[in-house]
């Protein structure tokens, strides 16, 4: 056993060795300036865009941690701080839409029927148009089928992979910004 700790604490002290070889002897100096690189942000900059123009973030989205839904893209982006895009997907929309604004999650369900009558989990509301409650959801079947015009349902529907980022990143009191 002793000769297992003997072992430990040489390779900690060689480790700790190296490490203090590569610091500069006059600390005051401070690091060099970070370098910005093709896939990384530039020195506070913004958020990377991805290459895909019909991917980033739309203009006059708001600012702070907030969920952005586009309209007219049929897009979601989870943005976390500085503009952060931590996740974006496409959505299927519902027959009602949400006036463009920002919003608030009001209430949230792990797994109900939807209005479709579609078993639906990781539900996430944020309006109401009309008496329609305004949500984001994933179908526990998986499908993103394209609502019935003729019926008047509120459901943003998404794969479950993002459904589930979405029920992780907005909790009840998250900004929602929807956008034309």
């Amino acid at each position: 056993m002793a000769g297992l700790t003997a072992a430990a604490l040489a390779a900690v002290a060689f480790l700790a060795y190296q490490a203090s070889a590569t610091v500069p002897a006059d600390l005051s100096a401070g690091s060099p300036a970070p370098v910005a690189s093709p896939s990384a942000p530039a020195p506070g900059g913004g958020a990377k865009q991805p290459a895909d123009p019909a991917l980033a973030l739309p203009k006059q989205s708001g600012s702070g941690v907030r969920v952005v839904y586009s309209l007219s893209a049929k897009r979601v982006w989870l943005v976390g701080e500085k503009d952060a895009v931590a996740r974006t997907f496409a959505v299927m929309p519902s027959t009602v839409d949400p006036a463009p604004g920002t919003y608030a999650v009001t209430s949230r369900s792990g797994s109900v029927p939807g209005s479709d009558g579609v078993r639906i989990e990781h539900v996430v509301r944020f309006a109401t148009v009309d008496g329609v409650t305004i949500g984001f959801s994933a179908a526990v079947d998986g499908t993103m089928a394209t609502p019935d015009p003729a019926r008047r349902t509120g459901g943003i529907r998404m794969k479950r992979a993002d459904g589930n980022a979405m029920w992780t990143f907005a909790t009840v009191n998250s900004k929602v910004v929807v956008v034309p």
